[in-house]
């Protein structure tokens, strides 16, 4: 009898979690983009149906918005790439001055996660042999020191993602015609709230009902109030 190798599908790697996280900010960066975007040229349609004011209002929200989270994004990240660059740079200076207690305090860290102390003090040997500055920074720090977090690619990511969300409701608003384009970017703009919601969710393993629920109220409530605010400043003349 020849035994079967079992399938296993499960991903692996030190890259995963980054890789889900990328994804899930892309999808709430689209997200944000449809709503910020469909909000404000609702609010707009509510005081006006000039196309042109409509495409100046969706052009405005999209360039801003997109930039906003770029540069957002890019001194989030940039400031916890800082920290992470001075972190290794500590643990470096420790390790060369202090190796005997950077060993026991690995030691220690192992014994924390459940290792018998005569286990992880050889581990803990092994790894401080084979990349002690690695050990440390994996273990000590939750850091890779070869996967560092990325300011441009996240800026670059963001304003993407931005874009391409704020993209749907500004073209519908402006293609169909006067009659048409508020429900026709009303129904675009739900239907894309329900496919953000639904993805977030699957990524983070969460719900997908209340998930899509709250995406797409969020979002009605959202254009209820700018068409509201829209109507009331054109009857007034404002």
């Amino acid at each position: 009898m020849t035994l079967q190798t079992p399938e296993h599908d499960e991903a692996h790697g030190g890259g995963l979690g980054s890789r889900l996280n990328w994804l899930r900010a892309a999808v709430l960066g689209a997200n944000d983009g449809v709503v910020s975007t469909a909000g404000l040229v609702v609010g707009v349609a509510g005081a006006t149906d000039s196309r042109s004011a409509l495409l100046t209002a969706g052009l405005a929200g999209l360039l801003a918005g997109s930039m906003s989270m770029a540069a957002g994004e890019y001194v989030s990240v940039s400031t916890q790439r800082d920290s992470e660059k001075a972190a290794l740079a500590l643990e470096k200076r420790e390790l060369a001055t202090e190796p005997q207690a950077e060993l026991a305090e690995l030691t220690e860290l192992l014994e924390g996660k459940g290792l018998r102390p005569e286990l992880a003090r050889e581990v803990a040997a092994e790894l401080t042999e084979h990349d002690a500055l690695r050990a440390h920074a994996e273990v000590e720090l939750g850091i890779d020191p070869d996967d560092l977090t990325n300011p441009w690619h996240a800026a670059g990511a963001s304003f993407l993602a931005f874009t391409v969300g704020a993209l749907l409701p500004l073209l519908a608003i402006v293609l169909p015609g006067a009659g048409q384009r508020l429900w026709i970017t009303v129904v675009a703009v739900l239907a894309a709230l329900t496919l953000c919601g639904w993805s977030s969710a699957r990524l983070g393993s969460a719900p997908v009902t209340p998930a899509v629920l709250r995406n797409v109220a969020g979002g009605a409530l959202a254009m209820a109030v700018t068409y509201v605010a829209g109507t009331l400043l054109g009857a007034t003349g404002a």
